[in-house]
């Protein structure tokens, strides 16, 4: 075991009190939320769009300038591997640029989806219940007062 005489040097560089408690803050924890009690709106809906598609655009753009730089080494040394290592950043620049895609695609969806619910087919059956000649009447009558 080692004393605490050992420590001393360090504690009176460090300027430590060994004698004094070491009082600890309370620690708050996080609280979790329920993802069934989360709200999903509009508001919500447009900015985490808003949210996605700036990030991935950021992605790409620091994605390009990884593959420029990339290129310019494999340039530089004519390695196999760094020609390897920026056709795989191409690839994941390819694939983010599609990312942006499928986004525009899900949110024209989810907001077709919010317009096909936004509005009510009504339909109107007409039923005639009669004989033919009866509707023939009708449907005589009805074109001469078109007529008139």
């Amino acid at each position: 075991m080692i004393e605490d005489e050992t420590f001393d040097d360090i504690d009176e560089t460090l300027d430590i009190d060994r004698g004094a408690e070491i009082m600890k803050a309370p620690v708050n924890k996080p609280t979790r939320t329920n993802p069934k009690n989360i709200k999903s709106g509009k508001e919500d809906l447009t900015k985490d769009y808003e949210y996605s598609r700036a990030q991935l655009y950021s992605l790409v753009e620091k994605g390009q300038e990884a593959v420029d730089g990339a290129l310019d080494v494999a340039q530089q040394s004519d390695s196999a591997r760094a020609y390897e290592v920026a056709g795989q950043l191409i690839k994941h620049v390819a694939d983010t640029a599609d990312k942006l895609v499928d986004l525009q695609k899900k949110m024209k969806e989810i907001d077709e989806v919010n317009t096909k619910q936004n509005t009510t087919n009504v339909t109107n059956n007409s039923l005639f219940v009669g004989s033919t000649s009866e509707l023939q009447k009708m449907l005589k009558q009805s074109m001469k007062d078109n007529n008139k």
